[in-house]
């Protein structure tokens, strides 16, 4: 197995979906096949990178497997598991050190034919320093708690070499408070049934960090999955007594609820929802809850 650095575009023309499968031609196929079963990472070129994202890694995700597109000649898809963002994008180049990927330096100059390689090999010691420095700001931030340090710091010499990364890219302590960071910042710290931002005295902010399609039915730890909930309502939605139209409007079986709780809920009849629409919830996850948990 070998590790991978997927270039991804939003107007690349490709069938992508992103956190869920990577669509590229055959030309890259020997070198996806080597990662199947290992991580990779997710690149955005300077034109058409992903979202806000420009010449920066922004995510790693687990290649799950390949497969052909039935509908499309000689081009394939990697489907996608474990797939999480950055809490803060890689941009290319390290301020310290210059390029994070050493075969794209090219006597201090970018190497113009290998970045142009939409699936590039990525050496073990410099995925994992990527990772590092993209999820530095979750790691550490304290009001998410005690810091953590998943990714042992790399010697110059270490041998053999134990690919930490993979075991680490699976933990569900990692993976929450990554992903309570993410949402936490794109809530800004506000329930977003209530619109109640409560932040206790050591500086924490009393939301929690809910998915909507939950990780146990193969929900994701992507922000467009999730939602800033305060802990009594975060129960209540768990429960299926609200959910949340497409149109993001609260739905509520009124005679399931607690008395007097309805008087929370924001007055308009719709939540509140990130700036950015790419951090909004998806209709997908929320047609899940629905049909899945809802009991409306």
């Amino acid at each position: 197995m070998a590790k991978v650095v997927l270039t991804q575009k939003d107007d690349s023309g490709y069938k992508d979906v992103p956190g869920e499968v990577y669509h590229f031609p055959a030309t890259y196929l020997k070198a996806a096949n080597s990662a199947v079963g290992d991580a990779c990472l997710f690149y955005a070129p300077k034109r058409g990178g992903h979202g806000v994202h420009r010449m920066a890694y922004w995510a790693t995700a687990i290649i799950r497997e390949i497969r052909p597109d039935p509908a499309l000649a000689d081009h394939y898809y990697a489907d996608l598991e474990h797939f999480l963002e950055f809490t803060n994008p890689v941009p290319l180049e390290s301020e310290i050190s210059g390029f994070w990927e050493s075969r794209l330096d090219n006597d201090g100059a970018l190497n113009k034919g290998t970045i142009r390689r939409s699936v590039r090999p990525i050496k073990e010691d410099e995925f994992l320093s990527i990772c590092a420095a993209g999820f530095k700001a979750g790691l550490y931030d304290p009001s998410l708690g005690e810091p953590i340090d998943p990714f042992p710091a790399l010697e110059e010499e270490q041998t053999p070499f134990e690919r930490p990364t993979i075991p680490t890219l699976v933990n569900r302590k990692f993976r929450d408070r990554i992903f309570a960071k993410h949402i936490r910042d794109a809530y800004d710290s506000r329930c977003a049934i209530t619109g109640l931002k409560i932040i206790n005295g050591g500086g924490r902010a009393e939301m929690e960090a809910a998915h909507i399609q939950p990780v146990e039915h193969r929900g994701p730890d992507f922000v467009r999955n999730g939602l800033a909930l305060s802990r009594t309502v975060h129960w209540m939605f768990d429960r299926g007594l609200i959910s949340i139209d497409d149109d993001y409007k609260l739905l509520t079986v009124p005679q399931l609820l607690p008395e007097g709780v309805d008087r929370l809920f924001n007055m308009s009849g719709e939540i509140t929802v990130p700036d950015r629409e790419r951090d909004r919830p998806s209709p997908t996850f929320l047609h899940w809850h629905r049909e899945n948990c809802f009991k409306g």
